[in-house]
């Protein structure tokens, strides 16, 4: 089950250009984005991001850090820098029209992008390493569990 309380999306490079989706519904219709969608009920962040990018454009991708976090009232959303892994991209012709890499220059300059996406690739821009780095750890009291944490 998928919620829209917690969502994800994310930043991926591919040959310097940036992965974006053209949107076909909802306030974002006919505007490109980074691609993301909703946790699914028991699911963690990174590995959301990594399905709604594969669901999303075919392509495969591994979460390796944080970039930013936006919280609303209703609603936070992680947005993670991305490893490519493999995979072609391609529109999955549903929840998108369209899948365009660009510089991220190129793309903050372009009319039909969100506003959300504008200014995480601004962002990205003045400072791309500007992230908290994913690491992991063993809880003791939780035996065989391996957690992923940020920033440690």
């Amino acid at each position: 089950m998928s919620n829209r309380y917690y969502a994800v999306c994310g930043i991926l490079d591919i040959g310097g250009k940036i992965l974006f989706v053209r949107h076909t519904y909802g306030s974002a219709k006919d505007r490109i984005l980074i691609p993301g969608g909703y946790v699914k009920e028991g699911e963690i962040p990174t590995a959301a991001v990594k399905r709604e990018f594969y669901e999303e454009t075919g392509v495969i991708a591994d979460a390796e850090s944080v970039f930013s976090v936006q919280f609303r009232k209703e609603q936070w959303i992680i947005v993670f820098k991305l490893k490519y892994i493999s995979g072609e991209p391609v529109s999955d012709g549903y929840e998108n029209s369209e899948v365009l890499l660009l510089t991220p220059e190129e793309a903050v300059k372009r009319n039909d992008i969100t506003n959300m996406s504008r200014a995480i690739l601004n962002a990205y821009i003045n400072d791309p390493c500007n992230t908290l780095a994913k690491g992991h750890y063993n809880s003791i009291s939780l035996k065989g569990e391996d957690f992923e944490i940020f920033g440690v």
